[in-house]
């Protein structure tokens, strides 16, 4: 009979290819700073993707042959540390070796009593004691902030209408949210995936510094109380998008207590920075909250993706989200341990993400995560110092953290500094982003990777100024 499973044939050949793969990645990292940051696709190469679907099998030599030659050089970049586009971890050489464990156990981390729970559990009591929450707080990895804040949302919907919105939605109760001008996209999603509406969201101006003004906050919900609709949710942002600005989170909380609203934080960018001495101290008030949003894909540089969404009320959260299926009953064997990752969250199929953080934390420690943490902030603050000694940079946002926007000076800014991000980026000198701010086109650099270094941030600024020079000229 023919083989019918899909283990190799012969394993001493495949541990061959297994250690030539290992190695080739490796070694990727180790000289990623000797390629450029990214570098433009062939038409050649991305017409190779569109064959159709492969009816014979190949060696899996060559196909590690066609990734070697047609996927990695053509990847975003984040993993080099040029790269200051949007706000992309770096990942570590730990974290992809972990998540190669975890892709060989193949563990579903839906339910069931199996110790991979038991990990994932223990990186919840890690993140309860970072952001001091209590032992009763709940919290699951998930694919990214976006999805966190979704469960934040309908954690917060569960608590202002009950089973009954489970059941047959928000029917016709006017429920209101709020958010800084400045926050992210994925607040106003959620609430349209929630099924209570994106309009449903007030965008909360923002002050000089482009954090929420709590005074403006304080008027939304007056405002909307007056006009019949039920405030039900308020996020701060702890690291803006676009400017990496922390919203007043200790007054946010007092207005969110004493208006019964739910507070939670986007923590996607910021969350994190509590992991360094010299960060924590602004993002004081982030233990007031009731649920927190953040990424160890970002400054915690455990590889895509690894989210992570935190509840204080444990026991809401599960009401929020538990089903009562058949094929999910609980009792012995196996089917012990509740409850389960899926009775906090959407998903019942999760994989084992939190196999790579627990690797990350446990070989790097949260100290020297934390020292990481803190230079990609000290690199921006060179970044601001090199703006201002430039009379043809101008810098357009304070920097409270580790994101700089700033623009070449010219006659005609916006195109002019919009060629120049595009020409760092094809010719893979670096690769940051843009930004709108205040209605200016900025250059945006986002410096999260743990392997930029001063040496990368001047490599950029000069780049700059001499591919703004010959445009200008």
């Amino acid at each position: 009979m023919m083989q019918r499973s899909l283990d190799p044939e012969n394993w001493e050949d495949f541990r061959k290819d297994a250690h030539s793969m290992l190695d080739d990645i490796i070694g990727y990292i180790e000289r990623v700073a000797e390629r450029p940051v990214w570098q433009p696709i062939p038409e050649e190469i991305r017409a190779r993707f569109r064959e159709p679907l492969p009816q014979e099998p190949e060696s899996l030599g060559s196909v590690h042959e066609r990734f070697m030659n047609e996927i990695l050089p053509h990847s975003v970049g984040n993993v080099h540390p040029g790269f200051m586009g949007w706000v992309h971890g770096g990942g570590t050489p730990v974290g992809m070796l972990a998540e190669m464990l975890a892709a060989g156990l193949n563990a579903n981390l839906g339910g069931r009593d199996q110790i991979p729970l038991e990990v994932e559990r223990q990186v919840l009591s890690w993140t309860r004691q970072l952001f001091g929450f209590p032992d009763s707080a709940s919290g699951i990895f998930v694919t990214g902030t976006s999805m966190a804040n979704f469960i934040s949302i309908l954690a917060a919907r569960f608590s202002i209408l009950g089973e009954e919105a489970r059941m047959h939605g928000i029917g016709g109760r006017k429920l209101a949210a709020y958010a800084s001008s400045s926050a992210h996209v994925s607040i106003s999603r959620a609430l349209d995936f929630a099924g209570i509406g994106s309009d449903a969201l007030r965008k909360v101006p923002v002050n000089r510094d482009f954090e929420m003004d709590v005074d403006a906050l304080r008027h939304a919900i007056e405002a909307d109380r007056r006009e019949g609709f039920t405030p039900f949710f308020v996020a701060a942002t702890a690291g803006t998008v676009d400017t990496g600005a922390i919203d007043p989170l200790p007054e946010i909380a007092e207005i969110a207590s004493g208006e019964g609203v739910w507070f939670h934080v986007d923590g996607a960018c910021g969350a994190l920075g509590m992991l360094s001495p010299e960060i924590s101290p602004k993002l004081s008030g982030i233990e007031l909250a009731d649920s927190i949003a953040f990424d160890f894909h970002k400054w915690g540089q455990v590889p895509y993706d690894a989210g992570f969404v935190l509840v204080k009320d444990g026991e809401l959260h599960r009401q929020a989200f538990a089903s009562g299926a058949s094929y999910l009953s609980r009792g012995r064997a196996l089917s012990a341990g509740s409850p389960w990752p899926c009775d906090f969250g959407p998903d019942l199929s999760r994989g084992f993400r939190a196999l790579k953080a627990w690797f990350t934390i446990r070989v790097h420690g949260s100290r020297k995560i934390g020292q990481s943490i803190a230079h990609t902030c000290e690199l921006a603050r060179h970044l601001v110092q090199r703006i201002e000694e430039s009379d043809r940079l101008e810098l357009l946002a304070p920097c409270p953290l580790n994101i700089v926007c700033f623009r070449y000076r010219c006659n005609n800014p916006d195109p002019v500094n919009l060629e120049i991000v595009a020409r760092l980026q094809e010719t893979g000198i670096a690769a940051p982003s843009t930004a709108r701010i205040e209605g200016k086109l900025a250059i945006r650099a986002a410096i999260v990777n743990h392997r930029t270094r001063i040496e990368d941030i001047d490599r950029m600024v000069d780049a700059v100024l001499s591919i703004g020079k010959n445009i200008h000229e």
